[in-house]
């Protein structure tokens, strides 16, 4: 269904988010630091539009159905009493088995060259992503796409600029960006594994091709990869499940530390 596609572009824009955030106060230079942490903030928002779409057709289910949508116990307890959910609700109360991420976004950052790696992936399937997704026929997920390619255009410049200084830097950045890339490469595959929620919105409101987007995507990378003398991994066995709720244990440390406070204090405000 629609809401399960909403969730996954959600949960992939707000765990990238966290990812790219923990290099606040520790980036390499101070330029850098400032950037990551802007690039974060327009995951964010893009993460608060797409959770409060979701929270919208939510809240229009049958009874039924919303208490069987979830496994987080402490959602339940607010269906159960009558309540709309919001976009915190959905950020900050479901458990790692409700998430629909990639598993590409949880993977840790280890050092620089595994951040922009992951970036980079990222950065170019969005943009191609994004380009597809403003022609659909659902205007809130347009309106979405259509500010999100903005500041995807710049993410992937930005990304793609650190590719190329780290692969075609010294012998240490090369190697560091080699098995960067070798690391993440089998996150990869996943990008382009269809669901049936991805299926639906192709068929019935425009959505985005992901066998088309699979093959700019591979151009752009192996453009990228050679005017950084990187070498493109050669692994065909690709990890998945994210999208259907299985998850690395990055996950779980991620929402222990995103969760913490409103599980600690329950429907604290600002």
């Amino acid at each position: 269904m629609k809401l399960d596609y909403i969730l996954g572009l959600a949960d992939d824009a707000l765990i990238i988010s966290h990812r790219l955030g923990e290099w606040c106060g520790h980036g390499p230079i101070l330029e850098q630091d400032i950037a990551l942490t802007n690039t974060s903030l327009d995951h964010v928002g893009r993460a608060r539009s797409l959770f409060q779409y979701a929270a919208e057709i939510f809240n229009t289910l049958s009874d039924q159905d919303k208490k069987s949508y979830f496994s987080s116990v402490a959602l339940l307890n607010l269906v159960n009493t009558g309540e709309n959910l919001d976009e915190d609700d959905l950020a900050y109360l479901r458990d790692t088995g409700d998430f629909r991420n990639h598993l590409l976004v949880e993977q840790p950052n280890i050092d620089w060259a595994f951040t922009i790696a992951r970036a980079f992936f990222y950065d170019t399937f969005n943009f191609y992503f994004f380009t597809e997704l403003v022609k659909c026929k659902d205007e809130t997920l347009a309106a979405i796409a259509a500010k999100s390619l903005k500041e995807v255009t710049y993410h992937l410049r930005w990304s793609s600029e650190w590719v190329i200084r780290l692969g075609d830097g010294t012998d240490e950045s090369h190697e560091r960006m080699q098995t960067a890339v070798n690391e993440l490469w089998m996150y990869t595959g996943e990008l382009f594994l269809a669901n049936d929620s991805d299926k639906e919105l192709q068929e019935n409101e425009n959505g985005p091709d992901l066998l088309s987007i699979k093959h700019n995507w591979a151009e752009r990378i192996k453009a990228i990869f050679e005017e950084a003398t990187i070498t493109l991994p050669s692994g065909t066995w690709m990890q998945q499940g994210g999208k259907e709720g299985r998850h690395s244990e990055n996950l779980g440390f991620i929402l222990a530390d995103l969760q913490f406070m409103q599980r600690a204090y329950p429907g604290m405000e600002w």
